[in-house]
């Protein structure tokens, strides 16, 4: 799970109990027996606004929660490579047993108009010097610019060449379109080592898990659908395609659907239906980030009880957003 960071009213503040609380829910066995793994600090955990030591605080959280039973990563990002690497070695020293990299953040031209394909070492760099300072197995969050062939993900050509030079990746997030998911699943297959195909976004898992590409994933899904997700890749797991069809066609699409139509909103939206589904006490996100619409709320609340999962009642709901 790709885990939110819960916020104290007004987004200012982490709420260290709340996130606590979310990690617990995350130890119960249905999600450890399924192989369940922990990302704290992920991108759907606004980890872009938190500085150096609410980051470094936020693994120290997830490693006391978790350790022992499940495998807990961290986010490492940073403005510059040398933030990077601290961050890198704050979750090491704070017991984190391995890094999820995401690429540079900062102006046009490592961020909106960064030709990945063209110019890989942007992200090969720090990558590198990211791994020279910390000795830890990582999961790769390969965001780029957007391309036809593979949508946000990073392309094929830069995905090899990083896998070749930085050699220590168990995993690679799926960030991608539905075809760019094909050809780069395709590809991490004919590899000589082991990258884990990680699917991302949850409305295409049950194509991937149709097409045997799905090793595990990285998801933010699993804040606020953890158990018919679950029972999902169990069913894919077992064979049991009837059963599959049947959780993903009974409200579980088009949840997902509605989440993920538009990726402006997907942070917020994973926030908001976690709220709902009560297992953080506000849906509060770190200016500049922007607060879910009531109507976001309304069609989330709905989805989720059409998918068969409990939702806080009404009136507590609308004594939170009265707040807003």
């Amino acid at each position: 799970v790709a885990i939110v960071t819960p916020y104290k009213k007004g987004g200012y503040e982490v709420d260290e109990s709340a996130l606590r609380s979310l990690l617990q829910y995350f130890n119960q066995p249905k999600f450890r027996d399924a192989g369940g793994g922990m990302v704290i600090n992920p991108e759907a955990g606004e980890v872009f606004y938190l500085s150096r030591e609410e980051k470094k605080r936020n693994v120290e959280i997830a490693v006391e929660e978790c350790r022992g039973k499940m495998p807990v990563f961290a986010g490492v990002i940073g403005l510059t490579t040398a933030e990077a690497v601290d961050v890198a070695i704050d979750a090491q020293e704070a017991g984190a047993e391995g890094v999820f990299l995401i690429p540079p953040i900062g102006a046009m031209d490592v961020a909106g108009s960064w030709d990945a394909e063209k110019y890989p070492e942007v992200w090969i760099d720090m990558a590198k010097a990211i791994k020279d300072a910390v000795d830890l197995p990582a999961i790769a969050h390969p965001v780029a610019s957007t391309t036809p062939a593979f949508g946000i993900g990073l392309p094929l050509s830069a995905t090899l060449k990083m896998i070749e030079e930085v050699p220590d990746f168990v995993g690679w997030k799926m960030t991608y379109s539905h075809e760019g998911f094909r050809k780069l699943a395709r590809a991490l297959r004919e590899l000589d080592q082991h990258v884990g195909i990680f699917g991302a976004c949850a409305v295409f898992f049950h194509e991937a898990l149709a097409l045997d590409m799905f090793d595990g994933t990285v998801t933010g899904s699993f804040n606020y659908a953890m158990e018919p997700m679950i029972d999902h890749i169990n069913a894919w797991r077992e064979n049991d395609v009837k059963r599959a069809r049947e959780i993903w066609d009974n409200g579980l699409a088009e949840l997902h659907e509605y989440v993920y139509s538009e990726w402006s909103r997907l942070h917020i939206r994973y926030k908001a239906a976690t709220w709902l589904r009560g297992l953080i006490p506000h849906p509060y996100m770190r200016p500049p980030q922007p607060r879910p619409q009531r109507k976001e709320v309304d069609t989330l609340r709905t989805l989720l009880v059409n998918t068969g999962l409990n939702v806080i009642d009404e009136g507590e709901m609308e004594e939170v957003l009265k707040g807003f």
